[in-house]
């Protein structure tokens, strides 16, 4: 695999919604508050730092999400568009790692790091396929 030379720390991206009820905590079963879940925004976050580096993969690969550590330290209600942003901070290997944050349209909501592995897909259908014993 021959990662292109353009796939370095500084590529950004984003990714937004606008909250809807199918975006609140009790409709994806991780809370009981009417508001914007924690795994939503994750999503939101995940999306964009793929979304960074997706462009530059070659053909036949793809990344993975392997880690994340986030903080959803504000609560956004149904109706409010959020944004989340992904910064490519380090390439180290196959290892892509992203500084993301998100916010909505009044307070930042929260932040953290993300991993993303750079995959041969292939490979890696061949390997889903030996462990379901096909």
């Amino acid at each position: 695999m021959n990662l292109s030379d353009e796939l370095k720390p500084g590529l950004t991206a984003s990714s937004e919604i606008v909250v809807g009820t199918r975006d609140t905590a009790p409709h994806v079963g991780s809370g009981k508050i009417g508001v914007l879940a924690t795994p939503i925004m994750v999503n939101l976050m995940e999306a964009a730092a793929l979304q960074a580096v997706e462009r530059f993969m070659p053909p036949g690969y793809q990344t993975v999400g392997t880690h994340l550590d986030v903080k959803h330290f504000a609560a956004t209600p149904v109706g409010l568009r959020v944004r989340a942003h992904a910064e490519l901070v380090q390439v180290e290997g196959r290892t892509l790692t992203f500084r993301i944050h998100a916010e909505d349209e009044r307070e930042p909501i929260g932040e953290g790091v993300h991993e993303r592995l750079v995959i041969n897909v292939e490979r890696f259908d061949q390997r889903m396929q030996k462990k379901l014993g096909r």
